[in-house]
């Protein structure tokens, strides 16, 4: 017998709406759809190309510093000649990672461990967030929505004062990794190759994935198995893999967006296929060694997606360290890259904590003539059909219709407005 359900999703930055289709209890189809928009992209045509670095970090409020850098990034490449000091690189590199880290912590404490029952006290969500807020602020000026890269640098100089302030809460950060989420240091988590390596451990994470096997959710959630990573930094490698086949060169040219009928939002494709995005993708790409195991027993399931999201923060802890003990405070913030071209066109690409994030500008008569933003969430949560589903769509299919549907939907960690900007 067939039947539909009506799920209006929310907690995402926004909202969406998920049609489920039964036969037999099972979830044949899920028709995704986002009502609201807010055409950001329109809103930035005919202005002076230099307003995209105000207007784009509204995109988001949970990682509008991505959008940020890769406003600025696509802004660079316009210039026939941009050069930047390694100290504002580093900055921008150290702010990048913690907004990654705190979104990360966000959620795994707002949204897997409530959806599996394990509300964490209010201090697993608020130190954390409250905490790396204040170390992006101490760098970028403010905290969020900040606008402190401008082609050429960053704006201001950083003091030792305010270094010393980042690297007291990057400890702090630290810490709590180690009381809360995994009862060992950072470090010697990054060292760990077996899933049971994990789970004789004690802390929120151990407890969470051990729920999820015990429950039987361990496979739930299962997509193509194709991903897609177009890196931005020094840190995640780009390329994309299918059945654990890796092609390390993308080309943009391959990249296409539709729009989806009764929708705000775009479906991406690369080469005509859909992709997962995001730090499953990363973490196969890079080889690590927990997740490749977590990945050739589980599948791309929600056990290896909620797991690959958390082993990215203590990797993003080290790489800050690395970072804060090689930066150069005598090196100049900002250099002058002269004036805009009148006429030109640009790319910035960012990993955000979501995925892919991509920003693409051209500019006429030294005004934007046109600007396009293509969204980590438009990867996962594409609309397609029963015969070609998207990324979300096809880990949705099969579920019993007593299955944690939402549990499934969320571990994409969808975000309503990056979607529709």
């Amino acid at each position: 017998m067939k039947s539909k359900r009506v799920d209006l999703i929310e907690k995402i930055e926004g909202e969406a709406q998920v049609v489920y289709h039964y036969e037999a209890d099972r979830v044949v189809f899920a028709e995704i759809s986002f009502l609201t928009g807010r055409h950001i992209e329109s809103i930035l045509c005919g202005r002076p190309p230099l307003d995209a670095l105000v207007i784009n970090p509204r995109v988001c409020g949970i990682c509008g510093h991505a959008h940020l850098i890769a406003t600025v990034r696509a802004l660079e490449s316009c210039y026939p000649s941009v050069h930047l000091s390694e100290k504002s690189r580093i900055v921008r590199e150290l702010t990048l990672s913690f907004e990654l880290i705190q979104n990360h912590f966000k959620w795994f404490y707002l949204t897997v461990m409530p959806l599996l029952g394990m509300d964490p006290p209010l201090q697993r969500v608020a130190l954390p967030s409250r905490v790396v807020g204040e170390m992006i602020a101490l760098l970028a000026g403010q905290y969020p929505h900040n606008s402190y890269a401008i082609p050429g640098g960053i704006v201001g100089e950083i003091t030792p004062i305010e270094l010393s302030g980042v690297r007291e809460r990057l400890n702090r950060i630290r810490r709590f990794f180690r009381e809360f989420t995994l009862h060992t240091d950072p470090q010697d988590f990054l060292r760990c190759e077996h899933i049971e390596d994990l789970l004789e451990k004690n802390g929120d994470l151990p407890l969470s994935m051990q729920s999820i096997i015990d429950r039987g959710w361990d496979r739930l959630g299962r997509s193509h198995d194709r991903f897609i990573v177009f890196g931005g930094n020094s840190l995640f490698r780009s390329g994309k893999s299918m059945k654990t086949r890796i092609h390390k060169h993308l080309d943009l040219k391959y990249l296409a967006e539709e729009r989806i009928e009764g929708s705000e939002a775009f479906n991406v494709f690369y080469r005509d296929k859909v992709y997962e995005t995001g730090p499953l993708a990363r973490a196969l790409l890079m080889k690590t060694p927990l997740i490749k195991e977590a990945h050739r027993r589980f599948g791309d399931s929600i056990f290896s997606r909620i797991l690959a999201r958390v082993c990215e923060i203590p990797m993003l802890l080290q790489y800050a360290e690395e970072l804060l003990d090689s930066i150069d405070l005598s090196q100049p913030a900002w250099i002058d890259p002269g004036g805009i071209p009148k006429e030109a066109e640009g790319v910035g690409i960012v990993e955000a904590a979501r995925g892919s994030l991509i920003h693409r500008i051209w500019i006429e008569e030294g005004l934007i003539r046109r600007y396009e933003i293509v969204t980590p969430t438009q990867w996962n949560l594409g609309n397609g059909t029963p015969e070609s589903p998207g990324v979300a769509q096809k880990g949705l299919m099969g579920l019993h219709r007593d299955d944690p549907a939402e549990l499934v939907f969320k571990s994409f960690d969808i975000c309503s407005a990056c979607t529709t900007h």
